[in-house]
């Protein structure tokens, strides 16, 4: 009787074995069937996104170099200014600088911040110049050879000041010239060079008799020439910082290119133009790199900069 039973259930075991084999072998087929289309789809995700990530790849070791690059440049340019006395303290340093930056109100290159279009920008736009003007302001204290600043149309009541007074600490200690003047006021008209983005001559050089003007202005509703209208207004002659003659547009995703620079970022290339003598130096090092141009490879013309500050 145990026999019996015992051959039983092997029949049964070995009926649910035929049965799981059965499955097996329809689930399989349908694999077999569906795998081709599914192979094909997968296969060109994987392409897709193998692409992507290659083209991310490459993106990322341009910017890394080119952030190596800015890097480098800023070490020499502090290393330069600090060259002869790596020793001193930060009260010494602080000193030095103090001193710097009182013979260039003297005798330094001359540059104003134009004002007087803030009434038009929002709170938000107003919040962002100060912090550029603070930027600028740091800039100038680092540079070897700083320039004598003025911020021009800058009313005591307006909100510029106040915002400059909120968001930098010791604003009224910069020393920089605060005047509610134009720069029509404090300069020659012949001697003023308005530089704005819309101007038809490219700038050479910087020279020592002459005043640049920027303008100050944050206008993120991309209103078209205004700082060229100013300074048509003012009839003083205009010029461009040489973007077209030293940079290229680069392929990118979103195909977006712009040459409208922040006051600080306009300065920055000034300062380390006038450092090295070399606008592909300057536009390498500051140009941001989101606007879309390049500096053109193999270009290393060296443009005049006359030395002699008066």
């Amino acid at each position: 009787m145990a026999h019996i039973h015992s051959d039983v259930c092997e029949m049964q075991l070995n009926g649910v074995s035929e049965g799981i084999d059965l499955l097996q072998i329809d689930v399989e087929t349908d694999v077999v069937e569906d795998r081709p289309g599914r192979e094909d789809a997968f296969s060109r995700n994987v392409l897709r996104k193998q692409r992507n990530w290659e083209r991310q790849l490459a993106a990322k070791k341009s910017k890394r170099k080119e952030e190596k690059q800015r890097r480098k440049l800023h070490r020499e340019q502090e290393s330069g200014a600090r060259a002869d006395n790596p020793q001193f303290t930060k009260r010494v340093m602080k000193a030095i600088t103090k001193e710097r930056l009182a013979e260039a109100q003297s005798t330094g290159l001359k540059l104003c911040v134009d004002l007087s279009m803030t009434d038009s920008m929002s709170d938000k736009e107003i919040s962002r110049l100060a912090g550029q003007l603070r930027r600028l302001y740091g800039s100038n204290k680092k540079a070897v050879r700083p320039f004598h600043i003025f911020l021009t149309d800058l009313r005591e009541d307006s909100r510029v000041y106040r915002e400059c007074l909120r968001m930098n600490d010791g604003f009224l200690n910069y020393m920089m010239d605060i005047t509610e003047d134009s720069c029509l006021n404090l300069f020659p008209p012949e001697t003023i060079v308005y530089l704005t983005p819309d101007a038809e001559e490219a700038l050479e050089t910087v020279d020592a008799d002459k005043v640049y003007v920027l303008g100050g202005l944050v206008d993120e509703s991309i209103q078209k020439k205004l700082s060229f209208s100013r300074a048509r207004d003012l009839s003083v002659q205009t010029a461009r910082l040489p973007i077209d003659e030293y940079m290229v547009k680069k392929d990118n995703i979103k195909n977006f290119h712009s040459k409208i620079l922040a006051v600080n970022q306009v300065f920055d290339i000034l300062v380390t133009f006038c450092n090295t003598g070399s606008w592909t130096e300057a536009l390498q090092a500051w140009f941001p790199q989101g606007k879309g141009y390049v500096v053109a490879q193999g270009d290393s013309l060296q443009l005049p900069f006359s030395p002699t500050q008066t």
